[in-house]
């Protein structure tokens, strides 16, 4: 466990627009908890004290996440300076993750965009159904601190929203994929990933960003988020504390075969009523 990542996972309650044009802006209510500063392991430079949890708020430390309100996938982070920052530091191999997902936990996309030499970032990013989404930017300035801000943008037409029941075992592209372990609130737990191909275990993952997998757990309540990596052993385990009883959705990113895939998964805490294997 020394080795894994752990990150405390905040959340505020949002309010989720649908309908209408392309529109971006942040959406955040006031913090039960005051949030400690970021814990990652490999971070050299202390987070700031921030009014809001990281990823609920469109800015943060001076900074802010400006949308283009017209094309998918287009944008700049805004600086203290009030001009667009074009010096990030690399972390996990890129200087910028983008994670997008609709608000009901569908949908869910990790990408990397890139920078042009005036700051602004472009990636394909597509909204496949209409919702409210939240697209988070996890960066960090080379001359300022660890950052993740939040936008929501609107896709027009009929929503439909999709129920996620509790579910452990996720298949795409011929691979299964299991999760063990439970969460428990206000503790660190333990989860292991289990994947097969043909009824065989999967052993030779690639790496991935420079680790073996990467996981994203968003709140089903208000999809407040982190963003953790496995140990550094022969099985894929990471180390997660969530901080409150509830239902989280959770998003498995995987390399093999020269290609990343996506497995997710549900999980509800034992205070919930959280089932174990």
């Amino acid at each position: 466990m020394n080795t894994a990542t752990k990150v405390t996972l905040y959340g505020v309650a949002l309010a989720a627009i649908f309908g209408g044009t392309w529109a971006a802006g942040a959406a955040a209510g006031p913090p039960e908890t005051p949030p400690p500063a970021h814990t990652e392991a490999h971070d050299t430079h202390e987070q700031a004290p921030s009014q809001l949890p990281p990823g609920l708020s469109v800015s943060d430390n001076g900074y802010t996440l400006r949308l283009d309100e017209t094309k998918p996938g287009t944008f700049h982070i805004e600086g203290p300076d009030g001009n667009p920052v074009t010096k990030f530091a690399v972390e996990h191999e890129k200087r910028l993750h983008l994670i997008a997902v609709r608000r009901d936990g569908s949908n869910f996309q990790h990408v990397h965009p890139q920078m042009a030499e005036n700051g602004t970032w472009t990636v394909p990013l597509t909204f496949p159904e209409p919702g409210s989404y939240r697209v988070f930017a996890d960066f960090r300035p080379e001359s300022g601190p660890k950052t993740t801000l939040g936008a929501d943008v609107q896709v027009a037409g009929d929503y439909e929203p999709r129920q996620h029941p509790n579910s452990r075992t996720f298949t795409v592209d011929g691979y299964e994929v299991t999760l063990k372990g439970d969460l428990d609130a206000n503790a660190a737990s333990t989860v292991e990933i289990d994947i097969a191909k043909d009824g065989k275990p999967v052993t030779d993952l690639q790496d991935y960003l420079g680790a073996k997998g990467h996981l994203v757990a968003l709140r089903a309540d208000d999809l407040a988020y982190l963003h953790v990596h496995p140990e550094q052993s022969g099985q894929v385990k990471f180390a997660v504390e969530v901080p409150t009883a509830g239902k989280y959705r959770l998003f498995l990113d995987f390399k093999h075969g020269d290609t990343v895939r996506t497995a997710e998964f549900t999980l509800t805490t034992h205070e919930e009523g959280g089932h174990g294997h």
